[in-house]
């Protein structure tokens, strides 16, 4: 959990920047990474330093040579301000023609993913001043573990305040804790998100293993798993990319497959039966060409809508036995085109469609007023769909306008309760908040998966006064009115 202290040193980092020139809050996140980056690369190095002088050893694996020592965080953040951005922003010619931004752009993999996706970065810090203040604050934070590393990174992106691009927005953190809650990440999982964005849900996955099954690390075999192909992300937007691979090195996670790619273009042909849980929230609202996507998606559900797309894309990338939880827009769960009718039939008569989360639309404010539903599948290409588990979300944690503030009477805990012990779901009424529909019912409704289609709302009976009281009661008052209005009229006489 984020400090008060923390959270007031990036505030006044964040508005540094803004006063200082950059108001584009992805600029402001990246350009803080990259400063975050370079103070994380000297620590590291001057950890291996003092472990080699402990053990009398020459040091292993450098980031800088004893020439780059002006590069190095704790040389550079001394010095006065003009010398501080020559060295961000003129070649050295004593380094190699290198400034500092580009050696850490030529650092490469010995350093993490993060460097791996550093091209076409661009330092656009514009002021000695601004970088100075920057770096003096940033020098002040005390980062000492992974857990305030994490804290403060997540609280960095919290303050992303505008909509992504192609209908991308941030996914609230404890929705995506809800989504991984209940499909409950196992020991021999790879959790892959196609549309990663931040990482938010990779970052999730990490924490509730680290939470609810802290002893899997004393497994060598499973470590080796958890730092090498336990994680995958795709992401098309370089930009995202790096904050989301700098958001992962922060959480623990320092090797994950990150794929600089479009998920639905061609190039991810060979992406098929690999991972066993996908964890998404892809963009909404996106159209692309016939040409530009692979056809082996097309095959499941023929469309140019993204959200459809992406669904029959999982399906694609999961093994068979794979769970899926993903957030779609309304309009995939009653879309009436032959697309959507594909899609949802697909889900429900060739694999398991388990559960229906509907979430109230003020969900994603700021960004959008858009409803939305959690859908959870399992891939069996065999069908097995007898029941699907429908919820209604009505309360979330927060309040529904573009404040979001905090609330009491969250649905969540519930919610994770509920879907875990679904046999307790058997009786449950549809004038319950959540309750099962079977699937020949789905099928007759032509796989309609809105929760009003199913879901029966009781009218209470309103009692009202006979028509010959109510107005005998309109009369009596017009005559307290005109007595009113005479002894006013008096009184002003």
């Amino acid at each position: 959990m984020i400090t008060g202290e923390l959270r007031s040193q990036v505030d006044k980092i964040w508005e540094s920047f803004w006063t200082g020139g950059i108001a584009n809050p992805l600029t402001v996140i990246e350009q803080f990474t990259y400063l975050l980056f370079i103070r994380r690369l000297d620590e590291r190095q001057l950890l291996e330093e003092k472990k080699a002088n402990i053990a009398g050893i020459e040091i292993g694996e450098t980031y800088y040579t004893i020439e780059q020592s002006r590069f190095r965080w704790n040389s550079f953040k001394n010095a006065d301000p003009e010398v501080m951005f020559g060295l961000f922003t003129i070649p050295q010619v004593d380094m190699d023609n290198l400034t500092i931004f580009e050696h850490m752009k030529s650092i490469g993999d010995k350093a993490g993913v993060f460097a791996k996706y550093m091209r076409g970065a661009t330092f656009m810090i514009p002021t000695p001043r601004l970088l100075d203040q920057v770096v003096q604050m940033i020098d002040k934070i005390k980062m000492d573990d992974r857990d305030t590393k994490g804290d403060l990174y997540e609280y960095l992106l919290s303050k992303i305040a505008s909509a992504g691009r192609n209908g991308q927005f941030r996914t609230p953190r404890h929705i995506i804790k809800m989504m991984v809650d209940m499909v409950e990440p196992q020991k021999d999982d790879t959790i892959c998100d196609p549309a990663c964005g931040t990482a938010g849900f990779l970052v999730s996955a990490r924490n509730y293993i680290d939470e609810k099954h802290p002893d899997w690390f004393h497994e060598k075999p499973f470590r080796e798993h958890f730092n090498t192909d336990m994680f995958t992300g795709i992401e098309f937007d370089p930009t995202m990319l790096r904050i989301g691979a700098m958001n992962l090195q922060l959480h623990g996670i320092e090797k994950p497959q990150l794929i600089g790619k479009d998920s639905l273009s061609e190039s991810n042909a060979d992406i098929r039966d690999q991972f066993t849980l996908i964890l998404a929230n892809p963009p909404f609202k996106g159209s692309l060409d016939y040409d530009s996507v692979d056809p082996s998606v097309l095959q499941t559900v023929k469309t140019k809508k993204t959200e459809l797309l992406f669904l029959g894309l999982m399906l694609r990338m999961l093994k068979t036995g794979g769970r899926c939880a993903v957030i779609v827009p309304d309009g995939v769960l009653f879309g009436s085109s032959n697309a959507h009718k594909q899609i949802r039939e697909e889900l429900v008569d060739n694999q398991k469609l388990e559960a229906v989360i509907s979430m109230p639309s003020g969900v994603f404010k700021p960004y959008a007023g858009v409803s939305t539903a959690v859908l959870l599948f399992t891939k069996t290409n065999s069908g097995g769909t007898d029941k699907v588990w429908f919820y209604d979300m009505q309360n979330d944690g927060f309040s529904l306008d573009d404040k979001r503030a905090e609330v009491g009477g969250s649905d969540i805990p519930d919610i994770v309760e509920r879907f875990s012990k679904q046999t307790n779901e058997v009786d449950r009424k549809r004038t319950d908040q959540s309750f099962l529909v079977p699937v020949d019912e789905i099928q007759a409704n032509d796989w309609d998966l809105s929760i009003n289609r199913y879901k029966e709302i009781v009218y209470e009976e309103a009692e009202y006064d006979p028509p010959a009281k109510i107005i005998a009661d309109i009369k009596h008052l017009d005559v307290e009115r005109a007595e009113a209005l005479k002894l006013l009229e008096e009184l002003l006489g």
